[in-house]
């Protein structure tokens, strides 16, 4: 099973301008918005150092990520390719 982890914050500038981005991507796939001042014990565990960062996982692995804003279908190409 594929889902994706998005790191953000609520300070965020280039978060707030991907929040779209990654809500037409959870029309593909499974995506859990993880808020890193909210749940910065999870945020250390992925080893996350900048927001907004997606994290992809395929049956609870990591398998790519992006740090960053990133296009739509860089993202999903990634999720197609896992």
């Amino acid at each position: 099973m594929k889902k994706i982890l998005y790191f953000s914050a609520a300070w965020c500038g280039p978060c707030k301008q991907f929040g779209p981005v990654m809500e037409q991507v959870g029309q593909s796939v499974r995506v859990e918005k993880v808020d890193v001042d909210k749940l910065p014990d999870l945020a250390q565990a992925y080893n996350v150092r900048s927001v907004p960062t997606v994290v992809i996982l395929k049956d609870g692995r990591e398998v790519n990520r992006f740090v960053g804003v990133k296009p739509q279908s860089l993202i999903l190409e990634s999720v197609n390719n896992a």
